[in-house]
C-alpha cells in the first residue's frame, strides 16, 4: 500500500481534526488536534494500514509559541513497510494528552520518559512517576526554561 492512499485516507476520515499533512527530512507527518490521538492511532494500526509498531514518542519544547510543546509519535508498518509521524502541540497551562499504554506497552516507559523530562502529563497512563530524576527532583531538565545551573535540593543518604 502506498503512503499517499494511507494519508488521504486519514485526511478524509478525520478531516476537521487534522491540521496539517507534510513531509520533513524524508518522512511524511500528519498534524493533529491532541483530543483525536486514540481514534487516530486506533484506525492506523487496523487493516489495511497495520502501524502495528510505535518506535518512539518524544517531546519537542518550542519556548516562545503560544502552543510550546510539540508531541511527536514514530509509527512503523511492518506490512506495508512503511513510517508515519504524528505530530500534537500542547499549550503550556494544559499540558495533558491521552496515553497510548492500552495499545502498546512500550508506550509505558517512553511516556515516564517525556513526563520527567517536560513534565507533559498521560491521560490514562497506568503508573506516571519519574523515571530518570530522583522523587525530590525540582522542574523538568529539558524544558527551555530550565536553568543550566539550578541547584537541587540534597536529600539524605540512605543507611542500610
Amino acid at each position: 500500500m502506498e503512503k499517499e492512499v494511507i494519508l488521504q485516507a486519514v485526511q478524509e476520515r478525520f478531516q476537521k481534526d487534522i491540521l496539517r499533512v507534510d513531509q520533513q527530512f524524508g518522512d511524511d507527518f500528519i498534524q493533529i488536534k491532541k483530543e483525536i490521538l486514540l481514534p487516530l492511532v486506533n484506525f492506523l494500526r487496523k487493516e489495511p494500514y497495520e502501524f502495528t509498531l510505535l518506535l518512539d514518542l518524544t517531546c519537542v519544547d518550542y519556548l516562545g509559541d503560544e502552543e510550546r510543546f510539540e508531541m511527536v509519535y514514530h509509527l512503523f508498518s511492518l506490512k506495508n513497510n512503511l513510517r508515519l509521524r504524528i505530530k500534537a502541540r500542547l499549550k503550556e497551562s494544559d499540558l495533558k494528552i491521552a496515553s497510548l499504554t492500552a495499545i502498546w506497552k512500550n508506550a509505558n516507559w517512553l511516556e515516564r520518559e517525556v513526563f520527567d523530562m517536560f513534565g507533559v502529563h498521560f491521560e490514562g497512563h497506568p503508573d506516571l512517576r519519574r523515571i530518570f530524576m530522583y522523587d525530590g527532583f525540582e522542574g523538568h531538565p529539558l524544558r527551555k526554561d530550565y536553568p543550566l545551573r539550578r541547584r537541587q535540593p540534597r536529600i539524605p543518604l540512605k543507611k542500610g
